[in-house]
């Protein structure tokens, strides 16, 4: 039997958000994606502690638990600026994923998940996906890229200082420290 099809009908997408050619929204979207060489709880029982995140997040100047499920985050923005947030968990499933949304009145609207995904041999894939209203619009967008405070150049970043942190440890960099220099200054 012939299923027929309504061409003024509403159009589906099976394509994921991140990729769909129909998706519309007032928010930017990011999605970036690594491999790391461990087990999916592993990695996030360590990113649900949020005291962890700021080891790593580069423009997180502090994350401030108020429950078990809320948070505030302050976060360095271009020229020297600071915005910060009230985030809420709002989905979460165990060594798998955790969904947030900010709460009414952050200065930078967002919303995102956190994916674990078992890889096999390989580790696990960490998938991060976040819709955000950039302030000031395009302009204000474009200025974050040039300060290199844009989420997405961010995003990348972050995910691969936590690969670097949990398969070795460490963040290697090879910018020198404040105390580096002022040492060798004298």
């Amino acid at each position: 039997m012939a299923t027929e099809v309504d061409p003024d009908g509403p159009q589906h997408d099976d394509a994921p958000v991140t990729t769909s050619k129909k998706f519309r929204s007032d928010r930017t979207l990011v999605a970036e994606a690594v491999t790391i060489n461990r087990p999916s709880r592993e990695l996030y029982d360590f990113w649900r502690d949020t005291a962890n995140l700021a080891g790593f997040m580069e423009n997180i100047a502090s994350i401030e638990p108020i429950d078990e499920v809320r948070s505030r985050w302050t976060v360095k923005a271009p020229a020297g600026r600071e915005v910060s947030w009230e985030a809420v968990i709002t989905n979460e499933v165990p060594g798998e994923q955790i969904t947030w949304q900010s709460a009414e009145g952050a200065d930078v609207a967002n919303s995102g998940r956190i994916e674990f995904r078992d890889a096999g041999a390989r580790g696990t894939v960490v998938r991060a996906v976040i819709a955000y209203d950039p302030p000031a619009g395009l302009v204000g967008q474009l200025i974050a890229k040039l300060f290199q405070r844009e989420p997405r150049i961010q995003t990348r970043r972050d995910l691969r200082r936590f690969k670097q942190l949990m398969e070795t440890g460490e963040i290697a960099t090879a910018a020198r420290t404040k105390a580096q220099l002022e040492k060798d200054n004298g």
